[in-house]
Protein backbone atom coordinates (compact mmCIF):
# COMPACT_ATOMS: atom_id res chain seq x y z
CA UNK A 1 0.00 0.00 0.00
CA UNK A 2 1.43 3.26 -0.95
CA UNK A 3 1.25 6.13 1.58
CA UNK A 4 -0.30 9.35 0.95
CA UNK A 5 3.04 11.23 1.39
CA UNK A 6 4.87 9.03 -1.62
CA UNK A 7 2.16 10.34 -3.46
CA UNK A 8 4.07 13.81 -4.00
CA UNK A 9 7.45 15.02 -5.20
CA UNK A 10 8.78 18.37 -5.35
CA UNK A 11 10.20 19.46 -8.55
CA UNK A 12 14.03 21.24 -8.72
CA UNK A 13 11.83 24.41 -10.24
CA UNK A 14 10.07 24.41 -7.28
CA UNK A 15 6.55 23.11 -8.55
CA UNK A 16 4.91 20.00 -7.09
CA UNK A 17 4.47 17.18 -8.80
CA UNK A 18 1.43 14.43 -7.89
CA UNK A 19 -0.08 10.94 -8.82
CA UNK A 20 -3.64 10.96 -8.20
CA UNK A 21 -5.95 8.27 -8.45
CA UNK A 22 -7.75 8.30 -11.89
CA UNK A 23 -11.68 8.10 -12.38
CA UNK A 24 -10.43 5.86 -15.38
CA UNK A 25 -8.42 3.64 -13.35
CA UNK A 26 -5.17 3.82 -12.85
CA UNK A 27 -3.17 7.06 -12.59
CA UNK A 28 -3.06 10.77 -13.51
CA UNK A 29 0.26 12.96 -13.13
CA UNK A 30 -0.38 16.66 -12.51
CA UNK A 31 2.15 19.27 -12.23
CA UNK A 32 1.16 22.38 -10.91
CA UNK A 33 -2.08 21.91 -11.04
CA UNK A 34 -2.46 20.74 -14.65
CA UNK A 35 -2.88 17.07 -15.75
CA UNK A 36 -0.02 16.27 -17.65
CA UNK A 37 -0.37 12.29 -18.03
CA UNK A 38 -2.14 9.01 -17.37
CA UNK A 39 -1.32 5.62 -16.90
CA UNK A 40 -2.90 2.46 -15.84
CA UNK A 41 -0.32 -0.38 -15.24
CA UNK A 42 -2.96 -2.80 -15.62
CA UNK A 43 -3.73 -1.25 -18.55
CA UNK A 44 -0.52 -0.52 -21.12
CA UNK A 45 -2.76 -0.10 -24.05
CA UNK A 46 -5.04 2.06 -22.66
CA UNK A 47 -4.57 5.87 -23.90
CA UNK A 48 -6.30 8.78 -21.75
CA UNK A 49 -5.45 11.61 -23.32
CA UNK A 50 -6.36 12.37 -27.00
CA UNK A 51 -3.62 13.80 -28.33
CA UNK A 52 -1.71 10.79 -27.34
CA UNK A 53 -4.38 8.31 -28.76
CA UNK A 54 -3.22 10.41 -31.63
CA UNK A 55 0.42 9.88 -31.13
CA UNK A 56 -0.26 6.19 -30.35
CA UNK A 57 -2.20 5.95 -34.09
CA UNK A 58 1.12 7.06 -35.90
CA UNK A 59 2.97 4.08 -33.58
CA UNK A 60 0.45 1.88 -34.92
CA UNK A 61 0.88 3.03 -38.51
CA UNK A 62 4.93 2.00 -38.48
CA UNK A 63 6.13 -0.88 -40.10
CA UNK A 64 5.34 -3.98 -38.59
CA UNK A 65 8.12 -5.51 -35.43
CA UNK A 66 10.16 -3.79 -32.58
CA UNK A 67 10.93 0.21 -32.94
CA UNK A 68 14.00 2.63 -31.94
CA UNK A 69 12.40 5.09 -29.75
CA UNK A 70 13.38 8.45 -28.27
CA UNK A 71 11.27 10.22 -25.80
CA UNK A 72 12.23 13.85 -24.88
CA UNK A 73 9.95 14.38 -21.59
CA UNK A 74 8.84 11.46 -19.53
CA UNK A 75 5.46 12.37 -18.06
CA UNK A 76 3.84 9.56 -16.73
CA UNK A 77 6.01 7.16 -19.66
CA UNK A 78 2.62 6.02 -20.77
CA UNK A 79 3.49 6.01 -24.22
CA UNK A 80 7.13 4.30 -23.69
CA UNK A 81 4.72 1.68 -21.94
CA UNK A 82 2.46 1.81 -24.73
CA UNK A 83 4.74 0.92 -27.25
CA UNK A 84 6.63 -1.95 -24.96
CA UNK A 85 3.21 -3.75 -24.97
CA UNK A 86 2.38 -3.45 -29.27
CA UNK A 87 6.11 -3.52 -30.10
CA UNK A 88 7.38 -6.18 -27.66
CA UNK A 89 11.19 -6.21 -28.60
CA UNK A 90 11.56 -1.81 -28.62
CA UNK A 91 14.45 -0.15 -27.75
CA UNK A 92 13.23 2.92 -25.95
CA UNK A 93 15.04 5.97 -24.26
CA UNK A 94 13.11 8.52 -22.37
CA UNK A 95 15.09 11.71 -22.13
CA UNK A 96 13.53 13.95 -18.32
CA UNK A 97 15.19 16.99 -17.13
CA UNK A 98 13.35 15.97 -13.58
CA UNK A 99 14.60 12.81 -11.78
CA UNK A 100 12.24 13.75 -8.66
CA UNK A 101 9.17 13.29 -11.40
CA UNK A 102 10.47 9.67 -12.63
CA UNK A 103 11.30 8.79 -9.00
CA UNK A 104 7.82 9.66 -8.49
CA UNK A 105 6.06 7.98 -11.69
CA UNK A 106 8.37 4.70 -10.86
CA UNK A 107 7.48 4.21 -7.51
CA UNK A 108 3.56 4.51 -7.72
CA UNK A 109 3.90 2.76 -11.24
CA UNK A 110 6.65 0.47 -11.63
CA UNK A 111 7.81 -0.16 -15.71
CA UNK A 112 7.18 -3.59 -16.86
CA UNK A 113 9.82 -5.92 -15.82
CA UNK A 114 11.85 -7.23 -18.76
CA UNK A 115 10.64 -3.45 -20.60
CA UNK A 116 14.00 -2.34 -22.15
CA UNK A 117 13.13 1.45 -21.52
CA UNK A 118 16.03 3.67 -20.35
CA UNK A 119 16.13 6.66 -19.03
CA UNK A 120 18.58 9.66 -19.40
CA UNK A 121 18.36 13.08 -16.65
CA UNK A 122 19.41 16.04 -18.09
CA UNK A 123 17.87 19.14 -20.47
CA UNK A 124 16.15 17.31 -23.38
CA UNK A 125 18.46 19.72 -26.11
CA UNK A 126 21.16 19.64 -24.38
CA UNK A 127 21.36 15.78 -23.67
CA UNK A 128 20.12 14.75 -27.36
CA UNK A 129 24.06 15.87 -28.15
CA UNK A 130 25.62 13.25 -25.48
CA UNK A 131 22.96 10.42 -26.94
CA UNK A 132 25.29 7.09 -27.90
CA UNK A 133 26.81 7.66 -31.77
CA UNK A 134 25.00 4.38 -32.27
CA UNK A 135 21.35 5.96 -32.42
CA UNK A 136 22.54 8.51 -35.09
CA UNK A 137 20.47 7.99 -38.11
CA UNK A 138 19.00 4.74 -36.59
CA UNK A 139 15.93 6.27 -34.08
CA UNK A 140 12.46 5.19 -36.19
CA UNK A 141 10.00 7.40 -34.01
CA UNK A 142 11.46 10.54 -31.89
CA UNK A 143 8.32 12.03 -29.46
CA UNK A 144 8.32 15.27 -28.29
CA UNK A 145 6.39 16.05 -25.53
CA UNK A 146 8.37 18.47 -22.87
CA UNK A 147 6.41 20.93 -20.95
CA UNK A 148 7.63 23.02 -17.73
CA UNK A 149 4.52 22.87 -15.69
CA UNK A 150 2.24 23.57 -18.31
CA UNK A 151 4.43 25.34 -21.24
CA UNK A 152 6.85 23.95 -24.12
CA UNK A 153 9.81 26.05 -22.81
CA UNK A 154 11.02 28.33 -25.82
CA UNK A 155 14.38 26.35 -27.05
CA UNK A 156 12.78 23.44 -28.01
CA UNK A 157 10.65 24.79 -30.74
CA UNK A 158 13.52 26.28 -32.79
CA UNK A 159 14.53 25.40 -36.18
CA UNK A 160 18.38 24.32 -34.65
CA UNK A 161 16.40 22.12 -32.03
CA UNK A 162 15.02 20.22 -34.88
CA UNK A 163 18.41 20.06 -36.37
CA UNK A 164 19.40 17.77 -33.65
CA UNK A 165 16.48 15.74 -34.07
CA UNK A 166 16.76 15.04 -37.67
CA UNK A 167 20.64 13.58 -37.19
CA UNK A 168 19.24 11.03 -35.16
CA UNK A 169 16.36 9.61 -37.36
CA UNK A 170 16.49 6.86 -39.77
CA UNK A 171 15.54 7.24 -43.14
CA UNK A 172 12.10 6.17 -42.46
CA UNK A 173 12.35 7.73 -39.00
CA UNK A 174 9.62 10.27 -37.60
CA UNK A 175 9.59 12.98 -34.98
CA UNK A 176 6.20 13.41 -33.51
CA UNK A 177 5.30 16.53 -31.52
CA UNK A 178 2.29 17.68 -28.54
CA UNK A 179 1.92 20.99 -29.35
CA UNK A 180 -0.54 22.97 -27.05
CA UNK A 181 -2.12 25.73 -28.18
CA UNK A 182 -5.10 28.24 -28.10
CA UNK A 183 -7.56 30.12 -30.78
CA UNK A 184 -5.61 31.38 -33.82
CA UNK A 185 -3.18 28.57 -33.35
CA UNK A 186 -0.47 31.42 -34.15
CA UNK A 187 2.30 28.82 -32.03
CA UNK A 188 1.15 25.55 -33.50
CA UNK A 189 1.25 27.24 -36.91
CA UNK A 190 5.27 28.21 -36.61
CA UNK A 191 5.97 24.87 -34.96
CA UNK A 192 4.92 23.35 -38.02
CA UNK A 193 6.14 25.82 -40.28
CA UNK A 194 9.18 25.10 -38.68
CA UNK A 195 9.36 21.14 -38.49
CA UNK A 196 8.23 21.25 -42.29
CA UNK A 197 11.41 23.34 -43.21
CA UNK A 198 13.67 20.88 -41.65
CA UNK A 199 12.24 18.05 -42.58
CA UNK A 200 10.81 18.39 -45.80
CA UNK A 201 7.57 16.65 -44.79
CA UNK A 202 5.18 17.75 -41.68
CA UNK A 203 1.21 16.89 -41.12
CA UNK A 204 -0.92 18.04 -38.63
CA UNK A 205 -3.54 15.86 -36.94
CA UNK A 206 -6.02 17.67 -34.56
CA UNK A 207 -9.68 17.65 -34.10
CA UNK A 208 -11.55 20.16 -36.96
CA UNK A 209 -12.76 22.56 -33.97
CA UNK A 210 -9.36 23.63 -32.78
CA UNK A 211 -7.76 23.56 -36.31
CA UNK A 212 -10.37 26.62 -37.38
CA UNK A 213 -8.87 28.12 -34.37
CA UNK A 214 -12.35 27.62 -32.04
CA UNK A 215 -10.57 26.64 -28.31
CA UNK A 216 -7.67 25.52 -26.46
CA UNK A 217 -6.41 21.79 -27.27
CA UNK A 218 -3.15 19.68 -28.44
CA UNK A 219 -2.02 19.44 -32.27
CA UNK A 220 0.03 16.75 -32.93
CA UNK A 221 2.77 17.58 -35.15
CA UNK A 222 4.28 14.41 -37.47
CA UNK A 223 7.68 15.37 -39.91
CA UNK A 224 10.10 13.59 -41.57
CA UNK A 225 12.56 13.62 -44.54
CA UNK A 226 10.75 10.94 -46.35
CA UNK A 227 7.63 11.24 -48.31
CA UNK A 228 5.74 8.45 -46.81
CA UNK A 229 5.73 9.53 -43.33
CA UNK A 230 2.88 11.70 -43.56
CA UNK A 231 1.08 10.40 -47.02
CA UNK A 232 0.87 6.67 -45.41
CA UNK A 233 -1.18 8.41 -42.34
CA UNK A 234 -4.91 7.81 -43.05
CA UNK A 235 -7.40 10.83 -43.16
CA UNK A 236 -8.67 10.64 -39.81
CA UNK A 237 -7.11 8.95 -36.48
CA UNK A 238 -9.08 7.17 -34.15
CA UNK A 239 -12.81 7.82 -32.90
CA UNK A 240 -12.72 10.85 -30.09
CA UNK A 241 -15.33 12.60 -28.64
CA UNK A 242 -13.99 15.54 -30.85
CA UNK A 243 -14.07 14.24 -34.82
CA UNK A 244 -9.93 14.55 -35.61
CA UNK A 245 -8.27 14.89 -38.97
CA UNK A 246 -4.70 15.13 -41.15
CA UNK A 247 -3.90 18.25 -42.38
CA UNK A 248 -0.81 17.84 -45.12
CA UNK A 249 0.21 18.52 -48.42
CA UNK A 250 -1.35 21.70 -50.00
CA UNK A 251 -3.84 22.26 -47.30
CA UNK A 252 -0.99 22.29 -44.31
CA UNK A 253 0.58 25.02 -46.48
CA UNK A 254 -2.67 26.91 -46.73
CA UNK A 255 -2.93 26.16 -42.65
CA UNK A 256 0.80 27.31 -41.91
CA UNK A 257 0.88 29.76 -44.84
CA UNK A 258 2.88 33.22 -43.24
CA UNK A 259 3.44 31.43 -40.34
CA UNK A 260 7.61 31.92 -39.37
CA UNK A 261 9.72 29.58 -39.42
CA UNK A 262 11.31 29.53 -35.21
CA UNK A 263 14.87 29.87 -34.65
CA UNK A 264 16.82 30.50 -31.47
CA UNK A 265 16.70 34.15 -32.24
CA UNK A 266 12.85 34.41 -31.85
CA UNK A 267 11.45 31.04 -29.66
CA UNK A 268 9.62 31.86 -27.25
CA UNK A 269 7.25 29.35 -24.94
CA UNK A 270 3.75 27.90 -25.53
CA UNK A 271 0.89 29.98 -24.47
CA UNK A 272 -0.68 29.30 -21.42
CA UNK A 273 -3.17 26.34 -21.07
CA UNK A 274 -6.88 26.06 -20.09
CA UNK A 275 -6.47 23.44 -17.20
CA UNK A 276 -9.84 22.20 -18.75
CA UNK A 277 -7.71 21.49 -22.30
CA UNK A 278 -5.94 18.44 -20.16
CA UNK A 279 -9.05 16.64 -18.64
CA UNK A 280 -8.73 12.64 -20.17
CA UNK A 281 -11.63 11.49 -22.43
CA UNK A 282 -13.58 7.67 -21.57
Amino acid sequence: MIDASELTATLSSGLIAEMRHSSYGGWQLVVDGTPQSHVDPERPEYLAYEYSRRIGAVVDGRAPGPLTVLHLGAGAMSLARYIDHTRPGSRQQVLELEPALVDLVRRVTPLPKGASIRVRYGDARETLGKLPKGLLGSVDLVIVDIFAGSRTPAHVTSMEFYRLIRTLLAPQGAVVTNIADGKGLAFAKSQLATMDAVFGHAAAIADTGLLKGKRFGNVVAVAGTAFEVVDGLPPEVGHEVFPSKVVRGAELQRLISGAPVVTDASAIPSPPPEKRAFQPRS
